[in-house]
């Protein structure tokens, strides 16, 4: 048989009817029943409040909150919030609803089952032949750059563009949302609004961050920045490290990129193309770069 705490506390009244003192007792509960037996201070309370007059081993009753909150009503008015606020606190529920964070945390994940997650990749609806393009492109550049083995890897270079712009990027903490036990997995395609945006292009190469050229005033990349600005910038930082270096170019199918202009400069300076296959994926949900000498180059200059 199990002995719960009513059980403890008879046998604590029976003892102090008995004449045993709160040592004796405690002594005596210790050597039968060990760590289950209830410690010296429960043991103390009881004959305090046994010489107070107290007959009853009952919990009293208490005011103030009821001795449990998670009720039908607060599930249902915690589900309204998350449903109105997919990015909803704990402390924010607690100071609506008036309920502990114990409370709280049972409601979420034992009568509710949801639970915080980042939104993730959107892949672009490629056909069969965009799928089968970028298998071949892959089994193309393993086998002629031997699996990435080969020291012709040295002289790639990777270039894109991309928007800087004017706010705080929301952290991964923050851009976490609470998802029910039945719903698909969130996804996140818009940006969030900037009051000012900047575009750059960044090159790397294997041994990392080469340059970054940006655009001023707010304008787009065009064939004519590409050829005339950005590239003979970047090929004169490469051409600084090793004069007579081989080039590897490998950047996107943007327009800019593969006009008939940019195909002109590129032959006209013997670099070469690597090609782009088929994008796969539209956006992420959040990309958060690493500290490195790259990021650190590209917070000094802007």
């Amino acid at each position: 048989m199990e002995l719960n705490r009513e059980h403890f506390r008879a046998i604590i009244f029976h003892n102090f009817r008995r004449g045993l003192s709160r040592q004796e007792c405690f002594n005596e509960l210790n050597s039968l029943y060990s760590d289950k037996a209830p410690s010296y201070s429960t043991v103390k309370n009881w004959y305090n409040e046994f010489n107070r007059g107290r007959c009853s081993i009952q919990d009293e009753s208490r005011a103030g909150r009821p001795k449990s909150v998670v009720v039908p009503e607060k599930i249902n008015a915690v589900r309204e919030l998350i449903k109105q606020d997919r990015h909803v606190t704990y402390r924010e529920i607690e100071a609506s609803l008036d309920i502990s964070m114990t409370s709280i945390n049972k409601i979420l994940h034992e009568h509710l089952s949801v639970k915080k997650i980042c939104s993730r990749w959107i892949p672009h609806n490629l056909t069969n032949a965009q799928k089968k393009a970028r298998v071949d492109w892959c089994k193309e550049m393993l086998e002629k750059y031997i699996q990435g083995t080969s020291k012709a890897v040295y002289n790639i270079y990777t270039a894109d563009e991309s928007w800087i712009y004017a706010y705080e990027p929301e952290t991964k903490q923050q851009s976490t949302v609470w998802v029910f036990q039945d719903e698909a997995k969130p996804t996140k395609v818009v940006r969030g609004r900037s009051t000012s945006k900047q575009m750059i292009a960044c090159f790397f190469g294997i041994n990392g961050h080469v340059a970054t050229v940006a655009l001023e005033q707010r304008r787009t990349v065009n064939s004519e920045w590409y050829t005339t600005i950005c590239l003979p910038e970047v090929i004169g930082e490469i051409r600084k490290k090793q004069k007579n270096r081989r080039i590897i170019l490998h950047h996107d199918n943007a327009s800019s990129h593969t006009s008939t202009q940019t195909k002109a400069f590129l032959t006209e300076r013997k670099i070469e193309l690597m090609g782009h296959p088929p994008n796969q994926f539209t956006c992420c949900q959040e990309i958060v770069p690493k500290s490195d000498n790259a990021t650190r180059e590209l917070d000094e200059k802007f």
